[in-house]
């Protein structure tokens, strides 16, 4: 009997993955629950796994492009013994009966006789990654009013607002026409591109949305020598970044308003302070989220959020680990950046910004002179429907009051 690999629902919000590895090759004799093939979502690369032991029959996708939820990767052909050992039902579900473990698999395969005689089901096709758009630079005129004509135009080349917004339109008030979007595209038709990658499309595609929101800064300097010094003296040494976020985590438990999001009339308030922290990894960013930050020291923090930062450089998050924090952690200083301003996630009110640290002279009141010290610049940015700046400098004061008492973090 013949069993299909099928790309599983990978995530709540996933409705697509690109192949990146074909791990088998037609011909190739396979266990349950074998990792297969490798693909990659726009929040992480996973692994799709088959649903019980058998032979590849055939392989019907290609690496590098991108195939929807339910898709049929490849076919395995299994014996009845092997399908009832692992719970498959002819009918293609899993047996009642089927233990946890292979509940738990990522996919439900699709098993059916084989019928010669009859044409194979319709396969959808590889589909473009949802978001895209052409490398155009933001542009102060442009298309605030899209026609009709001009919106079927743009939905034909898969164009948002904002990928035109640097065309200077001639149309009536400036409006950009469909003849300005094709010369456009025909201006830039021989200038060097490349195909963004998911992640690129997936930040690109959090970044327009959050930019719909009025979003505000605030900044100020923090001395951090008391806490360098403590730091110098643990083994081993937690991460600066730990600090930062722990101290971040009980400044926001102590003003939990200031931590909600706007959904319609109503401010809803965080049920646990989980917080982000923002890695860098190839063309794009992931922001695995370490649970219940207020309630843990940064000793008991360590582990886990060591071990976050190096799945997340792998690209290989937990799903668990990912979405549902209240705000984001970033250091832009292992950059040499000193000061930033970081948008906040769409699902996110804030994110702190942590610049590099700098030696400055500072007044002492003790002994009236100016002395050397270590100051970091922290960003708060905001969404400025929830919060206001003199909340958000009040965040910032206890942040930086908790960072000079190291030891209770």
């Amino acid at each position: 009997m013949e069993v299909p690999i099928l790309m599983p629902q990978l995530g709540e919000s996933i409705a697509e993955a690109t192949i990146v590895r074909l791990n088998i090759a037609v011909g190739d004799t396979v266990q349950a629950d074998q990792e297969v093939i490798e693909v990659e979502t726009n929040k992480a690369t996973m692994d799709v796994t088959t649903l019980c032991g058998g032979t590849v029959t055939q392989i019907m996708v290609e690496e590098g492009l991108t195939y929807p939820v339910g898709t049929t990767l490849g076919i395995l052909e299994v014996t009845k013994e092997e399908a009832a050992r692992t719970g498959v039902s002819v009918g293609g579900s899993p047996e009642p009966a089927a233990s946890a473990s292979e509940k738990a698999l990522p996919h439900a395969g699709q098993p059916h006789e084989k019928t010669p005689d009859l044409p194979p089901p319709p396969q959808p096709g590889p589909v473009e990654p949802s978001i895209r758009g052409l490398p155009v630079p933001a542009g102060v005129k442009g298309a605030h009013y899209i026609s009709p004509r001009m919106r079927a135009r743009m939905d034909e080349l898969g164009l948002r607002s904002s990928d035109v917004s640097a065309i200077v339109g001639s149309g009536a008030g400036g409006r950009v026409t469909v003849e300005d979007l094709e010369k456009f595209i025909d201006y830039i038709s021989e200038w060097p591109s490349s195909k963004a990658s998911p992640m690129r499309l997936s930040v690109a595609d959090a970044m327009r949305r959050s930019w719909t929101r009025p979003l505000a800064s605030v900044s100020r300097p923090v001395t951090i020598d008391r806490l360098l010094e403590f730091r110098s003296q643990q083994n081993p040494k937690p991460p600066l970044t730990l600090y930062l976020l722990r101290a971040f985590a009980k400044a926001l438990a102590a003003d939990p308003t200031s931590a909600g999001f706007l959904m319609g009339d109503n401010v809803v308030h965080p049920r646990s302070f989980d917080i982000g922290v923002a890695v860098q990894v190839d063309d794009g960013v992931m922001v695995p989220v370490l649970r219940d930050v207020d309630n843990k020291t940064c000793r008991e923090l360590l582990d886990d959020y060591l071990g976050l930062v190096k799945k997340a450089r792998d690209r290989r998050v937990p799903e668990a680990a990912l979405g549902g924090g209240i705000a984001t952690v970033t250091n832009f200083g292992t950059f040499g950046l000193v000061r930033g301003t970081p948008i906040p996630l769409p699902s996110e009110t804030l994110i702190l910004g942590i610049g590099a640290g700098v030696k400055t002279p500072v007044w002492s009141e003790e002994t009236e002179t100016f002395l050397p010290a270590t100051q970091v610049e922290l960003v708060l940015t905001f969404d400025h429907r929830v919060v206001d700046g003199g909340g958000a400098g009040g965040i910032l004061n206890a942040l930086a009051n908790e960072l000079q008492n190291p030891e209770d973090l």
